[in-house]
């Protein structure tokens, strides 16, 4: 809805329906776990993909949130791969000591790179998917895609069978999960707060 392609969630309108995996609007909520984990981190980077047309009011939420916390949040601006390559160096260079990875299908498709520049870099990450963490990250928070995935199925079938989009509402996902990496925060000398761990979904050993 946000993007303007339907009028309203529950009534879409029109012969467009879906799923909303909300996960831009997850970003502060990452942002307060990776605060929690290194507290005494003053600047924590956020990678967005130049080409996301939310990129600007995505800075400024997540810079809202960070000046409550008392943390500032550097954007560093990806469009390519070898953009990412240099969004690292300009991390290094502001003493970053955290970074966010904005959830964007380009991050996603270079998800290997960006976990490999975190390690080789020792930052802490919070990321939007499970995969993410599965793949070496320190944490993410997010829906699940295999549940998404499962239910856009489901919605597929009804619009086969005669289904108008426009009567289906567009859905949300009703859980995330937070999954820590252990292997990954014993590298970078993390100590994840008991707390954090009593509230992950899944703890990677």
């Amino acid at each position: 809805m946000g993007s303007g392609l339907v009028s309203s969630l529950a009534r879409p309108d029109g012969n467009l329906t879906g799923f909303s995996p909300f996960a831009l609007e997850l970003l502060p909520k990452r942002l307060e776990l990776i605060s929690e984990l290194v507290p005494q981190v003053g600047v924590i980077a956020l990678l967005v993909n130049s080409n996301e047309p939310r990129a600007e009011r995505l800075i400024q939420d997540v810079q809202e949130a960070a000046r409550m916390k008392g943390v500032r949040v550097q954007a560093l601006i990806a469009g390519t791969e070898g953009e990412i390559a240099a969004a690292f160096a300009t991390l290094a260079r502001q003493h970053a000591g955290a970074l966010l990875v904005a959830p964007d299908p380009f991050f996603s498709l270079r998800r290997e790179q960006i976990v490999a520049l975190s390690a080789r870099d020792g930052v802490p990450a919070a990321y939007p998917w499970r995969e993410d963490a599965a793949a070496g990250g320190l944490l993410s928070y997010g829906p699940s895609i295999t549940a998404i995935r499962r239910a856009v199925g489901i919605y597929v079938g009804k619009i086969l069978n005669g289904a108008k989009p426009a009567d289906l509402p567009v859905q949300q996902p009703a859980k995330f999960e937070l999954v820590i990496n252990m292997k990954t925060a014993q590298v970078l000398g993390l100590t994840i707060p008991p707390a954090i761990l009593a509230r992950a979904d899944e703890v990677i050993e």
